[in-house]
Order: C-alpha cells, then structure tokens, then sequence
C-alpha cells in the first residue's frame, strides 16, 4: 500500500481531491468509514485516520470501535446459526443481524454435493451485499472463477478475539511493513506450524494439529493487540511464549 500522509478526518469533513486515488483503471472503492454522497461528494461518518490504497484505487477510515459494520469484499469469520430451504444463517457480529450464506455459494456445490454445515460450524467468507436495507450476503467462493480461493469451511481450531483495527492491520498487504504486525511471522520462525483466517469482523481462527501451538498464536495475537506492542516487544513476547513450549 502506497500513502504518504494519513490525516484525521470528523464527521462531515469534506475531503480534499489530492487525497482521492485517481486510477482510471480500477473503479474507486469505499471501505468503512466513508460514504458517498451523489453527485460526486465522498464523507467521512466517522472520527479516524483516512487511509488511501493507490495499488487498490481505494480509501477507508481507520477508527477504533467496537462495532463491525459489514462491507463488501470484507473477508470474515462467520458462524453458522441454523439452514433454510436455500440458504444458512450466520452470525458475524453480536451487532450486526444474521447474515445469508447461500447453500450454493460454495465451490463446485450443487444441491446434491453442498456442504452439510451445523449450527456452530465456522466459515471463512466474504460480504458481498451489505447495506442498511437489506440482511448482509456473504458467499465462500469467487465469482469471477468459482473457486473457494481459501474461502470455505474451518474445520477445528480455536476462535481468538481481537480488535478491528488489529484485524485491518493483520490484513494488510504488507502487514509488517505497514501494520507493524510481525508476530505471526516471528511465531512461524519458532517452528510453529498453525494456519490461520483473519476476518475483518475482529475473529481470527488458528488451526493445527497441536493444539498448544494454537493456544500460544492466540495468546500471542491477544497480548500484541491489546498491549499495543511494537515491533520490538513483539519480538521479546514471542521468544517469551516459545521458550515456554520447551
């Protein structure tokens, strides 16, 4: 990700074009935070940091709360409430209503061959409709080529907490260059083997087959998030964590 200031941004303040990515290539996208106003206006509705993505041709607002608001492209952590006729209900947030998973938004998933899920199952899903009108749809496949693309079923593991703007940061392209986020790299580098789906709902589900290595990658990702830490004191808290392994 390419920027080169990040300025704070209230409710309502207009926002300078030279802030805009400009691609002609790729269609503006408005991530949370911001809201278009036709014909042309773009608006923050929360306090934060604006964020720009050049590479992406995108902008959001980086802000601490509490309360994730479903977007589209959002990657997520859902899990499964009950099934309908056609589709799944899942929960993606104790504030936000039960989002849609269609029963055949699955790769190769026919009425036959779709997966059974029960309730309690987990997904790793993307938003792909989400406004103040409708229930929020979410689906684990692409569109464009039908494949899962990672997307799909969890199958064990543990479910970690962490805040949303953790969550962003653990996203990031370039985690460690722009999040600042290294742990799960300097885990990786202890001889832990884990896998990992971060959603942007602030759930990160860790797998594997030890199950004390997924204990530690939570813990880990639970202390980075809420003591705030740095590089450095990521550092000192992973060799803290794997020398206790030993």
């Amino acid at each position: 990700m390419t920027t080169t200031e990040r300025p704070l941004v209230l409710p309502g303040d207009p926002i300078s074009p030279d802030l805009i990515p400009s691609s002609t290539s790729k269609p503006l996208r408005l991530g949370p935070g911001l809201r278009h106003v036709p014909p042309s206006d773009i608006v923050p509705v929360v306090a934060g940091q604006l964020i720009t993505n050049h590479q992406k041709n995108s902008m959001w607002v980086e802000y601490n709360h509490n309360r994730y608001i479903p977007t589209p492209g959002d990657l997520i952590v859902a899990q499964i409430l009950r099934s309908g006729p056609d589709l799944y209900f899942t929960s993606i947030s104790p504030y936000t209503p039960p989002a849609t998973l269609p029963h055949l938004s699955f790769e190769s998933a026919t009425k036959k061959t779709r997966p059974q899920l029960a309730p309690g199952a987990l997904v790793y899903a993307r938003v792909v409709l989400a406004n103040k009108h409708m229930d929020p749809e979410i689906e684990c496949v692409s569109q464009s080529t039908g494949k899962s693309d990672g997307l799909g079923e969890l199958k064990g593991g543990m479910v970690f907490d962490v805040s949303l703007q953790f969550a962003r940061r653990l996203l990031m392209a370039k985690s460690k260059e722009e999040g600042k986020v290294e742990v799960l790299e300097l885990l990786g580098g202890e001889g832990l083997a884990f896998e990992i789906a971060v959603g942007r709902n602030g759930k990160v589900w860790v797998g594997g087959e030890d199950v004390k290595a997924i204990v530690v990658v939570g813990r880990a990702l639970r202390e980075t998030d809420e003591g705030g830490l740095g590089v450095e004191a990521q550092r000192k808290l992973v060799r803290r964590l794997a020398k206790g392994m030993k």
